[in-house]
């Protein structure tokens, strides 16, 4: 071939490369993310360059400011009309800017600044030679039981670093709900994932056990990652784009070009459905759900309880927020084919959940089965396929996630010489030691099981009559079996906690600082307040229950 016409083909291939335009950013809409970004960063630096002694101080300053900034801008959004009228999509349709995004993305927040305050209690461990010290380990990179460690702790030393893994880990989060295309729901999939699995193995105390928590943790999280992609792939394949709209269309037919490359992977139903299955399994995966659910005792028992409670709130509520957007967004063509396969999970994991807690005998891993049991009650609401199973679900999120919040933080409270006691048999007695504890958590687990004038009723009522209403009759049935069977350990706590003796050399219940105060405080005020008068805030669910196509 002459040098001219290897030429004339370089400059055609060459020639669109000049046309490409500057992407176009809706900073503005994107602002709650790119704030929480900004912290992050910022705290990475902060670990740089400050000295030890002052690097508490200004990553909690920092988290709170860009958290609370960061809410700032959603609710700023949400009263400018991006969550109903001028909702739309941005980022050159990466992300979704919508009601159902938006909501969930002030709920994260709001966990994610209630979490913080437990992030940074300093005042539950004795003070270590003289300086305080939180639940996370003095020197995560030192072996246990070793001198380095031993060191460390004598130095009086304090990993730092989770508040940029936090803030790290609620960026992902808040891109996963309102994520548009599926490269996009993977990349923050993956952002808010990598930070959990390394927080989870920086507990202070019993540290092998959450090292142990955290490499179960990754590796089926990688396993469910990996699935994930593949059906991405999958459905790429489908429909030769990864947006969630054009890959509406061609599952419904309404594609209007359709090119003999696309006509030929369209009429191949097995790429669709496996690709739809294993997406839809890593959000069930993140969520807990039944048959994907082994990895939640373990790690919730394992990690830091700070870490735990996060965890369990806001990993719910972005996972089944994307979990909403891919079944009503890309895949409502397909409703009469992930129903069933939804409403099995759905009642095995009710059952499974409410009937396993019962034989736990550690405070953790009964939480840990009572999330996998509220899972299966959530996708009762996703299953509804309709405006108000959305609002419903928007709301159970929303008041699930401070009940958790408290609850775990009540759970750091109670220690003995050891840590943290979660055995069930030191929490005996617990209210007469410490009435207020006891009431508190009381309040919690009453809110779990959903009884009247608090927010676990308010929610499951929501859910369970959009379930109704949506034709999953038999579904409400069971859920309501296995809200009578998790009442009952819920209520085996109380009586535990009030009605037995206390063991003399039980735990005792530290005294914590304003913050745990303020995560337990307001995990109440919120369980009542969305018990007594939810109206208000279901209404607001219902506004944002629209997804922007």
């Amino acid at each position: 071939m002459s040098a001219s016409a290897v030429h004339s083909l370089w400059t055609t291939a060459a020639d669109p490369i000049s046309k490409i335009d500057a992407p176009k950013i809706e900073y503005g809409q994107l602002s709650p993310t790119l704030i929480v970004v900004g912290a992050a960063i910022v705290g990475v630096l902060i670990e740089a360059v400050l000295p030890r002694r002052s690097r508490y101080y200004a990553q909690v300053f920092v988290s709170v400011v860009a958290l609370v900034a960061a809410f700032a801008a959603v609710v700023a959004l949400a009263a400018g009309g991006y969550a109903t009228t001028k909702s739309g999509i941005a980022a050159m349709g990466a992300i979704a800017v919508d009601g159902p995004a938006l909501f969930l993305q002030g709920t994260i927040l709001l966990a994610g600044l209630v979490g913080l305050f437990t992030f940074a209690e300093r005042r539950l461990d004795p003070a270590a030679h003289g300086n305080r010290v939180d639940s996370f380990a003095a020197q995560a990179a030192a072996v246990p039981g070793s001198d380095s460690e031993k060191a460390a702790v004598k130095a009086g030393f304090t990993t730092t670093e989770v508040f940029p893994l936090l803030m790290f880990a609620v960026a992902g989060m808040l891109i996963f709900p309102a994520a548009n295309d599926l490269l996009t729901l993977f990349i923050a999939l993956e952002v808010f994932s990598l930070p959990l699995y390394l927080m989870c193995a920086l507990a202070r105390r019993k540290r092998l056990m959450s090292q142990e928590a955290a490499v179960k943790y990754f590796l089926l999280g990688a396993f469910a990652s990996a699935f994930t992609l593949f059906g991405i792939a999958l459905l790429y394949g489908y429909a030769g784009s990864v947006s969630y709209a054009t890959i509406a269309q061609v599952v419904d037919g309404t594609v209007p070009d359709v090119t003999p490359a696309l006509a030929d992977t369209m009429g191949n139903d097995a790429l669709l459905l496996i690709g739809a299955a294993m997406i839809v399994m890593g959000l069930l995966f993140k969520v807990g759900a039944v048959p994907f659910h082994m990895w939640t005792p373990d790690v919730y028992q394992g990690a830091p309880t700070p870490l735990t409670g996060f965890m369990a709130a806001a990993t719910k509520v972005a996972a089944f927020g994307a979990l909403l957007r891919i079944l009503y967004v890309v895949l409502p063509g397909l409703r009469w084919d992930w129903r069933p396969v939804l409403w099995g999970v759905a009642i095995v994991t009710m059952l499974g959940g409410a009937i396993v807690a019962i034989t736990q005998t550690d405070i953790k891993r009964l939480l840990a089965y009572s999330s996998i049991a509220h899972a299966g009650f959530i996708l009762a609401g996703v299953i509804a396929a309709t405006p108000s199973g959305v609002s419903s679900v928007l709301f159970y999120l929303g008041a699930y996630s401070f009940v958790t919040i408290g609850a775990f933080a009540v759970v750091t409270l109670v220690r003995d010489a050891g840590g943290e006691a979660t055995h069930l048999s030191k929490w005996a007695g617990l209210g007469r030691r410490s009435p207020l504890v006891a009431a508190v958590f009381a309040v919690f687990l009453l809110a779990f099981a959903g009884i009247p004038l608090t927010s676990g009723f308010a929610g499951k009522f929501a859910v369970f009559k959009a379930a109704a209403e949506g034709g999953a009759g038999p579904l409400v049935v069971v859920g309501v079996i296995s809200s009578a069977i998790a009442a009952f350990f819920y209520i085996r706590v109380i009586v535990l906690m009030f009605f037995s003796e206390p063991n003399p050399e039980g735990p005792t219940v530290a005294v914590p600082s304003p913050l745990t105060m303020t995560a337990i405080g307001v995990g109440v005020a919120v369980t009542l307040v969305l018990g007594v008068a939810p109206q208000y805030f279901l209404d607001l669910a219902s506004q944002a229950g629209v997804f922007v196509r």
